[in-house]
């Protein structure tokens, strides 16, 4: 049996570490998928069971010459390479609408979901200050810890690890004094109480500021009904611009730059199906969709409106998923493409990366989304066409331009910034800039013939194997003081401050939001689960509501908030403790 012993003490061999983090992998993804109180914590549970894990071989004294149970430099780089991938796949997926988020009503949004970040900030520094010992110079970074934890938010927690390894080399004084104490054990301490007081303060907003669900449910309704573009508008028309004559009705829509659809046309007596490349031929009667505010000038342009019984058969409603793969409707709006006014289907939410997304009118379509079309097989169909629909284009993922955005993002991370004031250049890592790059090349790549297309499964799929071999890394070293830190360091202390920074700046931008900018509750639900960055309270938000707003203020502030987390964790590192 000494090579089941060697398999469990042989820290330095390369079959060990393969063991260790297949238990803490496995164990841990399994547990979270558990629900407590309708929340499961999902991946972040490999964090507490590395934790675990890493405590008991401390406890029984097996570790290496480091103190750890696998070989420092084996866990850095695999924690390394884990948050590049994950945070690469997190540009790809925010990119597309990180841009179009700040038009329109999402300025709004934005700004408070900016100012809940900012105000994550200001308690976290505050109850620093109040309650810890600011001349110990470990007590800010373990704080920024307790401050990632309390938002929940992973990719903070490894921009800050990772900048603060950055410091050790120039800052050894910082380095001596944290000692074995890990940011993670900050995090983890905070991090369960983070996702129960979003959950809390969210419904406290309800009930301290005396919302209605009924009257809110009535206005996000009223909001939907006045939208007169997303209103179908029929109509039967006369041809009669004699300029149009011989046109086809691609044509004659390119040229008057709205967007109908004619779907029968009376030529002769005789009633026949119209096609796009059908020709306009003055006296056919043609039956007419567009969005209710585009029907006067549609009306205007073609000929005169008449009142005529078309006696259409009704097709039976289907829904369907539909895959974008052409390359001409990359960059096209909702709002432009008028699914429902014009094409008489509803585009009930999408997917983008893995993530359900809600069909927003400025959101930006990209090769791969999947929408979910709901309308009769006819209508479904010509969309269909459409869109392209050819799941064999997509088969295949773009590995090589991945690798190239992740190489473009290295580089960028490894860019000294000298800033005024502070000792040494600054750098955005191997957080930010992969992060950056990400951003950059799925919104603009295609433009560069650098495709950042991948199939949904491979984007999680490199997703979550990327955050989950990080989280272990993070936990198997963490858990060597994790016990101290707890029983013997601030651990409890970082329970109720990090519960405290989680509810009171949710509080405040709560009454804010509702009192100074009216806004919907439950809109506010997704704004806060989306600067928060948090899918638990997504999925809570939506079995709450009866409605998309949820959703759609999720998807909104959702690209710009994680950007933020990021940087804001990287910048207090860097700033505070250089």
């Amino acid at each position: 049996m000494d090579w089941l012993q060697s398999l469990f003490t042989n820290v330095s061999s390369s079959a060990h570490i393969i063991f260790i983090y297949a238990i803490v992998i496995a164990i841990g993804f399994n547990v979270g998928k558990i629900k407590m109180g309708g929340v499961a914590l999902g991946s972040t549970c490999v964090l507490f069971i590395g934790i675990i894990v890493g405590h008991i071989y401390n406890a029984m004294g097996i570790k290496g010459p480091e103190g750890y149970a696998c070989p420092v430099a084996t866990l850095n780089f695999i924690q390394d390479f884990g948050l590049i991938l994950f945070v690469y796949c997190i540009g790809l997926q925010v990119g597309p609408g990180f841009f179009s988020s700040f038009k329109k009503g999402g300025v709004r949004l934005n700004v408070l979901a900016t100012t809940l970040i900012l105000l994550n900030v200001a308690v976290m520094f505050g109850l620093y200050y109040l309650f810890f010992d600011t001349k110990d110079p470990k007590n800010l970074p373990m704080m920024v810890g307790v401050l990632c934890g309390a938002v929940t938010n992973t990719p903070g927690l490894g921009a800050a690890n990772e900048s603060l390894t950055e410091i050790f080399t120039n800052n050894p004084g910082l380095k001596q004094a944290l000692g074995g104490h890990q940011i993670a054990s900050a995090y983890a301490c905070a991090y369960p109480l983070g996702v129960l007081g979003m959950i809390g303060a969210t419904i406290a907003i309800r009930y301290i500021l005396r919302i209605s669900l009924t009257k809110e449910e009535d206005v996000i309704k009223k909001q939907m009904d006045n939208n007169p573009h997303a209103k179908p508008y029929h109509m039967t028309i006369t041809a009669t611009n004699k300029s149009l004559v011989g046109k086809t009705f691609s044509e004659v829509g390119q040229f008057l730059g709205r967007t109908f659809i004619c779907t029968r046309i009376k030529h002769d007596g005789e009633i026949i199906q119209a096609k796009a490349n059908s020709v306009f031929t003055l006296g056919d009667k043609m039956k007419i969709v567009c969005a209710a505010d585009d029907a006067e000038a549609i009306t205007a342009f073609l000929g005169d409106p008449i009142q005529m019984d078309w006696d259409e058969d009704h097709s039976p409603i289907v829904s369907k998923r539909l895959v974008v793969t052409k390359a001409e409707i990359e960059g096209k709006t909702f709002e432009d493409m008028q699914f429902s006014s014009v094409y008489g289907v509803n585009i009930t939410r999408f997917t983008r990366s893995g993530m359900d997304l809600f069909a927003d009118r400025d959101l930006k379509m990209q090769i791969g989304d999947r929408l979910m079309v709901v309308g009769s097989e006819q209508n479904v169909k010509r969309v269909a066409d459409l869109v392209g629909n050819s799941v064999k284009r997509l088969n295949y993922p773009n590995i090589a331009p991945m690798f190239i955005g992740i190489l473009l993002g290295i580089l960028l991370g490894s860019i000294p910034i000298n800033i005024s004031g502070i000792p040494n250049p600054i750098k955005l890592g191997i957080a930010g800039g992969p992060l950056i790059a990400a951003i950059l090349v799925a919104r603009y790549g295609y433009k560069f013939h650098l495709v950042s297309y991948t199939t949904t499964s491979v984007n999680l799929f490199v997703r979550e194997l990327g955050l989950i071999l990080f989280l272990a890394s993070v936990g198997i070293k963490a858990g060597a003081n994790f016990w101290n830190t707890m029983t013997e360091g601030d651990g409890v202390k970082y329970v109720w401050v990090g519960f405290l920074i989680t509810v009171i700046p949710i509080l405040i931008v709560g009454i804010i939001g509702r009192l100074h900018h009216k806004l919907n509750y439950f809109t506010f639900m997704g704004l806060i689960a989306g600067a928060n960055t948090d899918p638990p309270l997504l999925g809570f938000s939506n079995d709450f509501a009866n409605n998309d707003a949820p959703a759609v203020s999720y998807s909104t502030v959702y690209p710009l908030s994680m950007f933020l987390r990021i940087l804001t964790a990287q910048l207090i590192i860097i700033f505070c403790c250089s």
